[in-house]
């Protein structure tokens, strides 16, 4: 017999998405135990699950407008949604393991969008899957669908659009932290006979969809930041920001990964 205490801390740990073996080895219940717990006494408060803003008869947006713009930046470039066998569909959002700050984010976003739904993280090699079960993930997310998001169009509703011009740093911060990074390039140049270095920061921003690159660099134009293709070719690929000006507004709103 376990006291109550013991089965919140259990199901707390189950909650954070830990797994049935890890809070086994860490609490030294049984297996058997914590799944008989989650499944039919569950020690800790439910939290009622809110209506999708989109599934009502007069449909609405997102009560928290800016974690939704964050995490549709995640969803476009690192992020999945496929159907469960049973019903419902499950959100991915793969995530590097050198980021742990970003894995952070995107499960406080999930959690703000969908409270009553269980975020956990599942260990791949050299990253995590940040995973949610929702049946509304496609009603929320209806760029959705069959195969690559390069091989199909993406494009956005008008009430995403809204909540873009609404909240535009937002969704540039997500789609750099899912497909973008922040580096220090550097050069020399030979002064009075002696070589300086010099340092430069810059943003790229990676992604093999036209249309997420449009849309990232249409968004880039709305808040001021100079932009350019980084390859020389019609299929753009790269976009790179090093103007001083951009690269001083994108570390204000946006910032290194950590």
């Amino acid at each position: 017999m376990y006291d109550l205490d013991t089965r919140k801390r259990a199901m707390a740990l189950i909650a954070q998405g830990s797994s049935l073996n890890s809070v086994s080895k860490q609490t030294g219940i049984s297996r058997s135990a914590i799944r008989e717990w989650r499944t039919r006494i569950d020690p800790l408060p439910r939290v009622q699950s809110p209506p999708c803003p989109r599934c009502l008869a007069d449909p609405g947006v997102p009560d928290d407008a800016a974690a939704y713009s964050y995490l549709l930046g995640l969803y476009l470039g690192d992020g999945c949604i496929s159907p469960h066998p049973r019903g419902g569909y499950y959100l991915r959002v793969a995530c590097a393991d050198a980021w742990p700050g970003l894995i952070d984010k995107c499960r406080a976003a999930i959690t703000t969008i969908r409270p009553e739904s269980r975020v956990c993280v599942l260990q791949k090699q050299g990253c995590v899957a940040v995973t949610s079960y929702s049946k509304h993930w496609p009603c929320l997310f209806p760029q959705h669908g069959p195969g690559k998001k390069h091989e199909r169009p993406i494009l956005l509703e008008p009430w995403q659009q809204e909540i873009v011009d609404a909240h535009p740093w937002d969704f540039i911060r997500g789609l750099v932290h899912s497909d973008g990074c922040r580096i220090t390039n550097w050069t020399a140049k030979i002064i009075g006979g002696r070589t300086k270095r010099y340092e430069y920061t810059r943003y790229f921003f990676s992604n093999v969809s036209a249309d997420i690159l449009n849309l990232f660099t249409d968004t880039l134009d709305r808040v001021g930041v100079e932009w350019k293709s980084a390859n020389q070719s019609r299929a753009v690929q790269n976009i790179s920001i090093a103007r001083k000006g951009s690269v001083a507004l994108m570390d204000l709103h946006v910032g290194p990964k950590y």
